[in-house]
């Protein structure tokens, strides 16, 4: 008797870590709140430099603080949770972010809010990371495949969201918040997910748990912030003369933390990055293709936010809502998309960079004849296709770039995928967000609108180029 409860509890011991329902939906909440801080300060910027009496680059500042903390921190996020357990880094990235999130709302000066920023997009790495990582670790098979479809189904859907809600919060100035509020609605969101969470998402990690690569982690850091911080600060300072310095020193950074990767995969260490993980063919081109989308994702949420409340003389609720059509197509179109893929392959991400193209198309035409007139109405038919194009590249492609990843490497693999995110998301505010305002002053806002929605649709024709060199099916 002793022995069969003995064996029995050893079976138990070994059985894997399962995420629920309950669990699944704590992880995907978490996922969202990252993803919705990016994007629902947008709407809010006109309020925040006004009642702070914050310059453009400080505003500037207060976006990009976030991004580039958030994406410089991602990879190292991962590897923490793999070495001392998901679950527990989970908990207290959800923690610090909702006391970052107080902060930035309760933020009396600028550089406050921006120094809060800047610890809310760390809180954010050490969080998010362990989201696909849990779920890679913990689910399996067709659950594995639903799980994932439901992340890049909520990333997505959170993109646009967040500018909406910011909309609608700031307009609403709840209890005289204003824009606040924007921030401090994270606080009671956090609350909930800290105890569905501590009761619902079980403790996953690695098998064999990888020490912490210091010189990788510190030149991939370098390298992201020689790249990112000039193109997002360079055109509201003027362009000193440290963002060229700091552009032509990035690929030597870049070069090094290659080598320095390479070097300790050789000698049988464990780097941050290994490059033995970009030998999966399905990580390396999904990878690829993230760049423009991102890139184009995050520049058109910027630049319409900028078009319809100083161009058009939207208000920051109807500048949000002028997108509401994009985010409800895509959730319901991002639902059909496993059986899709189930049924077509990876050829739906090209059918959706096809039907993106269409759609952005279609928003470039309405800039075109209805401006200044420009809303919701107007907006309508092309958000709404590119809102289903968006549906069915995204998060297939989330799946593909983790298909082939080891669950022992989960963590790494998850923060490659969102630094590469990230980092594009970031991308993008700088390049079309700096093509756009650089464009005004000598075409005005609506061919300036016009143009860069056309540099987008270069973007979307290659993703669907790119999109025709994923392997055909989803292991």
């Amino acid at each position: 008797m002793t022995e069969t409860i003995t064996a029995l509890k050893a079976r138990t011991a070994a059985a894997p870590p399962t995420l629920g329902t309950l669990g699944l939906f704590t992880v995907l909440l978490a996922a969202a709140l990252p993803l919705i801080d990016f994007f629902i300060v947008n709407v809010a910027l006109p309020t925040i430099g006004h009642d702070l009496a914050a310059s453009e680059t400080m505003l500037e500042l207060v976006v990009a603080g976030y991004g580039l903390a958030y994406a410089v921190l991602l990879v190292l996020g991962g590897r923490l949770g793999d070495l001392f357990g998901r679950r527990r880094l989970f908990l207290g990235g959800m923690a610090a972010f909702g006391l970052t999130s107080l902060a930035c709302g309760l933020a009396p000066s600028a550089w406050t809010l921006v120094a809060a920023r800047v610890a809310q997009g760390a809180a954010s790495a050490a969080m998010l990371p362990q989201v696909l990582a849990t779920i890679q670790a913990a689910t399996s098979g067709q659950r594995r495949a639903k799980a994932m479809g439901l992340y890049g189904a909520t990333a997505g859907l959170s993109m646009v969201a967040g500018q909406i809600l910011g909309g609608v919060l700031v307009a609403a100035d709840i209890a005289g918040t204003g824009w606040r509020s924007v921030f401090l609605v994270n606080v009671p969101v956090v609350l909930v997910g800290l105890f569905l969470a501590a009761r619902a998402v079980p403790e996953t990690r690695s098998q064999h748990p990888e020490p912490i690569d210091g010189p990788g982690t510190v030149l991939l850091a370098v390298s992201l912030l020689t790249l990112l911080a000039p193109l997002t600060e360079g055109r509201a300072a003027g362009w000193p003369l440290w963002t060229w310095l700091s552009l032509a020193a990035f690929p030597f950074v870049a070069a090094a933390f290659y080598a320095v990767e390479r070097r300790a995969d050789r000698r049988g260490r464990t780097p941050l990055v290994p490059p033995s993980l970009f030998a999966l063919t399905s990580l390396r081109r999904g990878l690829v293709m993230i760049v423009p989308f991102s890139i184009g994702f995050s520049g058109f949420m910027f630049v319409i936010a900028v078009a319809l409340q100083q161009g058009a003389g939207r208000g920051p609720v109807a500048a949000g809502l002028a997108l509401a059509p994009m985010a409800v197509v895509f959730f319901f179109v991002s639902l059909a998309g496993p059986r899709l893929v189930a049924r077509y392959g990876t050829r739906v991400v090209t059918a959706g960079a096809a039907i993106q193209g269409v759609g952005v198309a279609l928003m470039a035409l309405a800039a075109w004849y209805s401006w200044p007139d420009l809303g919701l109405v107007e907006l309508l038919p092309g958000a709404a296709v590119a809102g289903a194009g968006q549906a069915l590249q995204l998060p297939v492609v989330f799946r593909i770039v983790l298909s082939e990843v080891p669950a022992a490497r989960a963590g790494v693999g998850s923060g490659v995928m969102i630094t590469t995110q990230q980092s594009s998301l970031a991308l993008g505010v700088a390049t079309l967000g700096t093509l756009f305002l650089s464009l005004v002053p000598g075409l005005g806002m609506r061919d300036a609108l016009v143009t860069t929605l056309l540099v987008q649709l270069a973007g979307v024709a290659l993703t669907g180029l790119l999109s025709l060199r994923l392997p055909r099916t989803i292991g």
